[in-house]
């Protein structure tokens, strides 16, 4: 079973950076898709990101609208590790941020609904000042 860990997130300006980690331990890493997901206060949990299994072609990447074009979504087998570089930031972006992992078995490939995920971190805020 894996477990995902949030960390790097924190205050910045508006139109400033930052980047997200989020390492995974136990089960084998590569078998999971990974999604980050984000859920201000009195709002639903929003999709952000998703990565998908590293194929011979490599891995697909998708965007919520919000985001595309600012944020990036890329993961390290290697170090059972998946980011999130976070760019030209906007007050609206703040939340707390979660990554969680899709077990390809049980995937259906609807990667924007949090409940194709079944493993989640305890997330990290990330606050944007105007």
């Amino acid at each position: 079973q894996v477990r995902m860990e949030e960390s790097g997130g924190g205050l910045v300006q508006a139109g400033g950076s930052l980047r997200l980690t989020c390492a995974a331990s136990g089960g084998t890493f590569m078998t999971y898709a990974v999604g980050w997901f984000r859920q201000a206060p009195g709002q639903e949990r929003e999709f952000v990101a998703h990565i998908s299994l590293i194929s011979l072609s490599g891995s697909s990447t998708y965007y919520a609208d919000t985001v595309k074009g600012r944020f990036t979504i890329a993961r390290d087998n290697a170090k059972n590790t998946v980011y999130l570089q976070m760019n030209s930031l906007k007050p609206e972006d703040t939340a707390v941020y979660y990554c969680a992992a899709a077990d390809r078995r049980y995937f259906s490939g609807s990667y924007s609904h949090y409940k194709e995920y079944g493993y989640w971190g305890q997330g990290t805020q990330v606050t944007v000042s105007s």
